[in-house]
């Protein structure tokens, strides 16, 4: 995690030397540096984005290395799909790793994480519990109503951890810190999901990046998630594109599998597994095969720049 980055500077700088733990720091990552530091050095914690397991995933360097030194493996920054999780978590086993990846939450305005899954517990598609000392709550989008259990709506945050507001934005800070009827102040994080009777969270994405079509809400993160399940997929990425009929239609873009061909049989076998998964509004009208996703400085998809692309072929149309 790059440290001008309040995830790689808090959990990755300032809480290990906390502990008297040394940090490894890599200079410029790419698949082989790292796959050679982990050999060489064989550290005890690993922190990163999905991104960083995917390639991981990729590289051959890997094959028959025992990881059994491992005590913790994090990700973070961005959203851990259920089928990468399952991937990571697989290939940890068949490397004598005794260790589950454990995906964290945050925001920079709490600094870091506040939420993260339990070292020997795991439900599907939840980021874990809060912090012991930090409070989530779930509300209706837009205002400080509570919501139960189960019922989805923006994640809120309270905790000795979240900021006091932004700088020389009095407006957005007001937008964003908000005191709740049991007069605590809330972060509202603009982020949808859902908090069940046991206190686990689930994420679900932006709520500005739902797409709308035809008057349905589809989630790219639920759609990501039955993309990454064909095993042909290594990755994907579902954005929402302008369609003067339906407002938006649905749109994939895929890496694969290292090996796999992206022919038009692929692509119609990876649309035959959507249709079989998900709601027919969901489904992508295209597949675009890449041999990789676009990524921002600290390492997430950019699903924006995919966005920007397709709203520029648009405009030239």
């Amino acid at each position: 995690m790059p440290i001008f980055h309040g995830f790689g500077l808090g959990v990755c700088i300032h809480m290990p030397l906390c502990f008297g733990i040394r940090c490894i720091l890599i200079p410029r990552f790419t698949p082989d540096s790292y796959t050679d530091i982990l050999k060489k050095k064989k550290p005890n914690f690993i922190v990163g984005v999905p991104t960083l397991y995917e390639a991981i995933f990729r590289n051959k360097k890997l094959d028959g290395v025992d990881l059994s030194y491992l005590l913790g493996v994090f990700s973070g920054g961005d959203s851990l799909s259920i089928e990468l999780k399952k991937k990571a978590d697989k290939f940890l086993r068949d490397h004598n790793a005794k260790v589950q990846i454990r995906e964290g939450y945050g925001t920079t305005e709490c600094v870091t994480a506040s939420c993260l899954t339990p070292k020997d517990t795991y439900k599907e598609g939840s980021i874990g519990v809060p912090y012991p000392d930090t409070e989530y709550c779930i509300t209706k989008p837009g205002t400080c109503e509570v919501l139960a259990p189960e019922e989805e709506g923006e994640i809120c945050i309270s905790g000795p951890s979240v900021m006091l507001g932004y700088l020389d934005n009095p407006e957005e800070t007001a937008d964003t810190l908000r005191t709740h009827g049991d007069g605590k102040v809330w972060l509202h994080t603009g982020d949808l999901g859902k908090m069940d009777d046991e206190g686990f969270i689930y994420f679900r994405q932006r709520i500005k990046r739902m797409i709308i079509s035809s008057g349905y809400n589809v989630y790219p993160s639920q759609v990501e998630n039955v993309i990454d399940a064909h095993p042909d997929v290594l990755i994907s990425c579902v954005i929402g594109v302008k369609d003067s009929y339906k407002m938006q239609k649905v749109k994939a873009f895929v890496v694969l599998r290292p090996g796999v061909e992206g022919t038009e049989e692929i692509k119609a076998s990876i649309l035959a597994h959507c249709k079989k998964n998900i709601a027919k509004y969901a489904v992508p009208y295209d597949i675009e095969f890449r041999p990789e996703l676009p990524k921002t400085l600290v390492g997430k998809v950019n699903y924006r720049v995919l966005e920007a692309e397709e709203a520029a072929k648009t405009q030239g149309e």
